[in-house]
């Protein structure tokens, strides 16, 4: 080989090498996470009951789930003092901070995905939600189909989207789209008027209405147009941090004590107004606390 061909070939076999050891210490959580003494927790502003924040405080049926993961990180690292951080994060936000390591992990209403899969990993799934329309109580609309000349608005960056694209292809339907940077600000544009359907997943929505001082102003209507199951989103290609997040949420389902979250979040008061979303279980729920799995759609 001629001495500069095989600088050549040296200098990149070095940049290979490094590059695929920057990727396995990039995707070893645990290790960064050991080395740093902090666990960063990704948390939504307003997704009630699952993930919300109150007066700086996060809260929700995912926020006691992780904190549960960062009790077991504690223990796997044996490092009791370990610092958890909470930051909040918007839908557009969640999956470039989780890949450049802002967050550990996002607790929040995000729906796994196989297209997500190629940039994230997830837990076994914790919720199945239904993705439907919240209207004033006022309206006429009860389907898709009476959204013709009318205009929608969903979450910038939320599955839903997708969904009410597809839903919607082929059809003659003229929908006008709007988006809200966060579910709070989508609400509030429905809320104002210039919105006559806010689509989104029916646990956000509930939560949103219970929340919003004047409940009996909304309704849930319409047939799903998809269910999707929320897990938490963590770093691509860790297996030990899934491994982790994964013992902790079955067993969560196995002892029962995911149906008494369950209970804490859908079926009782919630802070801020102490409303009651009172959602009983559906059947995607029912199943997957049969079968705890971590399968995306």
């Amino acid at each position: 080989m001629k001495s500069g061909l095989k600088k050549l070939f040296v200098s990149t076999m070095v940049c290979s090498s490094m590059m695929s050891a920057s990727s396995v210490f990039a995707a070893d959580t645990l290790a960064k996470i050991q080395r740093t003494g902090t666990l960063v927790i990704g948390t939504r502003v307003s997704s009630q009951p699952i993930s919300y924040v109150i007066n700086g405080h996060p809260m929700g049926y995912a926020i006691d789930i992780c904190n549960d993961v960062a009790a077991e990180i504690k223990k796997e690292l044996r490092m009791p003092n370990l610092r958890v951080v909470y930051k909040t994060v918007s839908p557009t936000e969640r999956i470039p901070m989780l890949r450049s390591g802002q967050i550990d992990m996002e607790c929040g209403t995000s729906a796994h995905s196989v297209i997500r899969d190629r940039e994230v990993d997830f837990s076994t799934n914790y919720y199945m939600a239904e993705i439907r329309m919240a209207v004033k109580s006022s309206s006429k609309v009860q389907e898709l189909d009476d959204l013709d000349h009318k205009t929608v608005v969903t979450t910038a960056g939320v599955i839903s989207d997708k969904y009410l694209k597809r839903s919607i292809r082929g059809s003659d339907l003229n929908i006008h789209k709007i988006y809200g940077r966060d579910h709070a600000e989508s609400f509030a544009l429905l809320a104002a008027g210039k919105a006559d359907a806010f689509v989104g997943a029916d646990s956000t929505l509930a939560g949103l209405i219970a929340t919003s001082g004047h409940p009996r102003d909304y309704k849930i209507v319409g047939t799903a147009l998809s269910v999707d199951p929320y897990a938490i989103m963590l770093p691509n290609n860790d297996a030990k941090m899934k491994a982790v997040a994964d013992k902790v949420v079955i067993g969560l389902w196995r002892s029962g004590k995911m149906d008494q979250l369950y209970k804490k979040w859908f079926l009782s008061p919630i802070p801020p107004r102490n409303v009651a979303l009172n959602m009983e279980l559906n059947k995607a729920n029912k199943v997957l606390r049969a079968r705890p799995t971590d399968a995306g759609n």
